[in-house]
């Protein structure tokens, strides 16, 4: 996926609450905009890349607009709060396994 999209790099979004995630899109917001059809609840959307090169954590970016939130006290587009950061990385590890 990663070299039809972006070369090193493959856009994801992840469901915290029902760890499920879209992949293998242009943008975030299309992936988000799929998973919010599907049932799914904006507060437990977040925005990622992941490099499939690289291994463990590094695999991980926490970049993502959608992830603007300051509402939710997520004033970046990365993912301030360590425990989300923690759930995604689990819910990654073990669907890309």
């Amino acid at each position: 996926m990663s070299n039809k999209m972006f070369g090193n790099l493959v856009k994801a979004v992840v469901d915290i609450d029902r760890e499920i995630m879209a992949v293998d899109a242009a943008l975030h917001a299309d992936q988000e905009a799929f998973l919010l059809e599907d049932g799914s609840q904006q507060e437990n959307l977040w925005g990622i890349n992941i490099y499939p090169e690289l291994i463990g954590n590094d695999m991980i970016e926490f970049d993502s607009m959608i992830n603007l939130r300051p509402y939710m006290n997520n004033r970046s587009r990365g993912v301030e709060d360590e425990k989300i950061r923690n759930k995604i990385i689990t819910i990654v590890t073990k669907l890309i396994q």
